[in-house]
């Protein structure tokens, strides 16, 4: 086995603190990554909280992991050590299930492995990103571009794959008017990809100070949700809303924005169910749909793209001790737009 060390949360209800534990040892077909940088995800806040359903605890948090590749299996092809690698929301997966053929791997129902609060193959617990090394399958390790900033990368395994897939599945570009709501961590990347894929982009926000960003980033127009004549005057405008909200919202407003047939897209994940009118789909024969992440081919589609393009997310840099703080911001809204954690300080 290998000694790591990280960071757990020991119950749900403990903050989380220094932790030592194990490894499995490098089989033939993996790779140990020396973790240089992880991003920090709502999703961490809701697993280690049991806000969604009982964790497994102790838990280390942490699924947008980037490093060095610091020793391989004897059967490895894809890195050499000192290559840089990239680990997203799953470490393993059936292989063999109709989604793990379609390069869907997340969405796996065979045997999935989340990176992080998940027993692996052999039942033992998956431990994540806030640590100082992981091993992990070759097929669940991304290739990093050593041109952009490493530190910057790391949310593009989460926020970027979550926000990407979605507008690609729905060929969302040129001639197509989009409305992010919200500017987080997902927002932020929305409105990135969004410009990139030649859309007409408005960044819908309940906080009026976001609108000078929201236009740094790129935004072609800002909407404040609160202002009622605003929101009329983009009453079945857009072609697509992406909403990135991580907090119970009410969406009928938003679904009012759309266009006839426009596409209604949730990747923010609130806890709570929403309560939508029929007739807010119906008239207007609007879809509401849903995303998760992404498969492997098009996480690294993904990677290649903002590699080629210069995108990575605008982040914060903070010491692992930090954490408790930055849990405490990002629930208040108080980043931009996602912190990640610099390892050397674990």
């Amino acid at each position: 086995m290998i000694t790591a060390k990280g960071y757990a949360a020991q119950t749900a209800e403990s903050p989380l603190a220094p932790w030592h534990f194990e490894r499995r040892d490098i089989g033939a077909h993996d790779v140990q990554i020396e973790i240089l940088y992880c991003g920090v995800c709502h999703t961490d806040i809701h697993l280690t909280r049991n806000e969604w359903f009982p964790g497994i605890f102790p838990m280390v948090p942490g699924h947008e992991i980037v490093g060095r590749i610091s020793a391989v299996g004897a059967h490895v092809k894809k890195f050499s050590v000192g290559n840089l690698g990239g680990v997203g929301v799953m470490v393993d997966a059936c292989r063999e299930c109709e989604d793990c053929k379609n390069g869907q791997e997340q969405f796996c129902t065979v045997a999935p492995v989340q990176t992080y609060n998940n027993l692996d193959h052999e039942g033992k617990p998956a431990y994540g990103g806030y640590s100082d090394s992981i091993v992990v399958n070759e097929d669940f390790v991304h290739r990093i571009s050593e041109k952009l900033d490493l530190a910057a990368v790391a949310p593009l395994l989460c926020a970027g794959i979550t926000t990407y897939s979605p507008l690609k599945k729905f060929n969302v570009g040129t001639g197509h008017k989009l409305a992010v709501v919200g500017l987080g961590g997902l927002g932020h990347m929305g409105v990135k990809f969004g410009k990139a894929f030649g859309a007409e982009v408005t960044v819908i926000s309940t906080s009026p100070n976001k609108e000078v960003a929201a236009r740094e980033l790129g935004a072609d127009h800002f909407v404040i949700s609160r202002d009622e004549e605003q929101m009329k005057n983009v009453f079945k405008h857009f072609d697509f809303v992406l909403d990135t909200v991580a907090s119970s919202t009410d969406i009928n407003p938003y679904l009012n924005t759309l266009k006839t047939n426009g596409v209604y897209i949730n990747v923010g994940l609130p806890s709570k169910p929403w309560e939508v009118s029929s007739f807010s789909l119906a008239v207007g024969n609007k879809t509401i749909a849903g995303s998760g992440a992404g498969g492997l081919p098009e996480t690294q589609e993904m990677l290649d793209f903002c590699a080629e393009h210069n995108i990575v997310s605008e982040i914060e840099l903070i010491d692992i001790k930090d954490i408790h703080m930055a849990y405490d911001r990002m629930q208040k809204g108080d980043v931009k737009y996602r912190f990640v954690i610099d390892m050397k300080t674990l």
